[in-house]
């Protein structure tokens, strides 16, 4: 049974920094891409960012791009989002995630849509305010 569990959100003042954490487990970790979505009250699930197997590639959102950072230690089968310059439209509960498809596959990159999650985890809150 996959098991992914998120952890380091909190509430933070506009500007602040962040950096949540999920464990995974019940999954080789080291063979599938990773996803961070989040989901704003009253909101559908937003992708957020993904990272390759190895960690080579990175994709964001543009909502994010230049203040997040997707990482990922497979020796500890730990996916890292670090967010900085944090800002009030980030607040939300924020979800790692897997997919059941790479993000790149036949040369075509694509991020995930909210249907096709097949495991999250119960989710971190980020709370963004002053």
């Amino acid at each position: 049974e996959v098991q992914l569990v998120e952890s380091g959100g909190g509430l933070v003042y506009p500007g602040g920094s962040l950096r949540l954490s999920c464990a995974a487990s019940g999954l080789t970790f080291n063979r599938v891409d990773m996803h961070w979505v989040r989901q704003a009250p009253g909101k559908g699930l937003e992708w957020v960012s993904s990272i390759s197997r190895g960690g080579g590639r990175a994709y964001y959102a543009d909502s994010v791009k230049g203040r997040f950072t997707i990482s990922r230690d497979n020796a500890k089968n730990t996916l890292y989002l670090e967010m900085n310059s944090l800002k009030s439209e980030d607040t939300a509960v924020y979800y790692c995630a897997t997919v059941g498809r790479p993000y790149c596959s036949g040369g075509y990159c694509r991020p995930p849509t909210a249907s096709e999650y097949n495991n999250r985890g119960p989710g971190t809150q980020v709370t963004v305010s002053s």
